[in-house]
């Protein structure tokens, strides 16, 4: 095995996968979404630079090529985990989560059946735009938990017809609780829809990957 770049940040997105979930067992909130939050980015962007760095500078190998998809899968379902952690296990969340871990399982199990052949299941352009839409939208979901611990701990002990005015713009924002509200308000609709839009994207590519494997499924191409 060779240390190089690309291997590096392949390792670094690996090890970033479990740390997302345990960062909170280790840190109170919201210093551990903070953490959280830097980590799963960290880990998306690797996920572009370690195969272009590997192509471009020839340097692909055998334990990256291993342990690139499986750091890919373990950053999504992990982050998933600690989402569903968060948040609890609601219909809005839960349902588009369960789609793309579903077809990650079975687009998996397709190219193990395929072999030598998966090379007819090649990433496409909507399976990319479906990877980059569910990284934000996990982000996302993430920060809304940065802005609703906020608003949460601006709001103890407070009045809460006061909290209401503040919140309404009719009294002044003494501690910035308005914009941390409404920035959780935003960002968890944001990343709501985002999660959906990539949990559609998920269910095209699936069907896609389904019909260039049917001729193998069937027998008809050896």
């Amino acid at each position: 095995m060779i240390w190089n770049i690309p291997n590096i940040l392949t390792t670094f997105r690996m090890l970033a996968a479990p740390a997302v979930v345990l960062v909170f067992l280790a840190l109170p909130r919201p210093y551990a979404d903070w953490v959280a939050l830097i980590l799963f980015v960290g880990a998306a962007i690797t996920d572009y630079f370690d195969g272009y760095l590997a192509r471009k500078w020839n340097q692909q190998s055998a334990f990256g090529t291993m342990l690139d998809p499986i750091a890919d899968k373990a950053m999504v379902i992990l982050a998933f985990l600690a989402i569903v952690g968060l948040y609890g296990l609601t219909f809005a969340i839960a349902a588009p989560a369960t789609l793309i871990l579903l077809r990650e399982v079975f687009v998996s199990g397709l190219r193990e059946f395929l072999g030598e052949n998966a090379g007819k299941l090649a990433v496409t352009k909507i399976a990319k735009w479906k990877t980059t839409i569910q990284m934000i939208a996990i982000s996302v979901l993430f920060a809304q938990g940065i802005f609703e611990h906020n608003a949460g701990m601006r709001m103890q002990g407070m009045d809460g017809n006061l909290a209401r005015q503040i919140l309404a713009g009719t009294e002044t924002d003494l501690v910035g609780l308005r914009t941390n509200y409404y920035g959780a308000m935003w960002s968890y609709w944001a990343g709501i829809t985002l999660l959906w839009l990539a949990a559609l994207l998920t269910f095209v590519t699936g069907l896609d990957y389904l019909n260039k494997a049917m001729p193998y499924l069937k027998g008809d191409v050896k």
